[in-house]
């Protein structure tokens, strides 16, 4: 467990999750309201990213599955010609290791449902890499100017390295 984690870096093998395809059930009225009430797409940190990406001249799909990925999972910002997925993590959702926190009510069930999203994660990442994709996770509470300096470099660098610009 890193510092400042709640969550394990790797989950237990013998998890017991329900089926990743389908989320749990809200543990309780108020955790059903706090996850309707959470934007899936278009959130203030995402909005800030592509806002500093595009005043830096890059374009990009916005919301997208990686083409040639066949993923449900979607991409916050897919750059295609450097075949780079963005994702904009809220720390909350996604355990940044340094604001994570557990809810004290229904513990266990939080728990749960936010190691399962790790694992997603982990899981997203993995099978992006393979196809031949760079991931780039920012946290919701990293300055955005220096989220979109990064993205940019690696953009560059990647479109020098000979990524070209996909057809699909």
């Amino acid at each position: 467990m890193s510092a400042g984690s709640v969550l394990p870096e790797e989950g237990p093998e013998g998890y017991a999750h329900i089926d990743p395809g389908r989320p749990p059930e809200a543990s309780s009225p108020g955790a059903a309201a706090v996850m309707r009430a959470t934007g899936r797409r278009d959130t203030q940190p995402e909005l800030r990213v592509r806002r500093a990406l595009h005043r830096r001249g890059l374009r990009f799909l916005v919301d997208a599955a990686p083409p040639g990925t066949n993923r449900r999972r979607r991409a916050d910002i897919v750059l295609r010609g450097a075949r780079m997925a963005v994702f904009v993590d809220g720390c909350f959702w996604h355990s940044c290791p340094e604001h994570a926190h557990l809810p004290k009510n229904n513990r266990e069930w939080w728990r749960r449902k936010l190691e399962g999203i790790v694992r997603r994660d982990r899981d997203t990442d993995r099978e992006l890499t393979a196809a031949g994709w760079l991931v780039v996770r920012v946290w919701e509470h990293e300055d955005p100017e220096a989220a979109a300096d990064r993205i940019a470099r690696l953009a560059r660098e990647r479109m020098r390295g000979g990524h070209e610009k996909s057809t699909d």
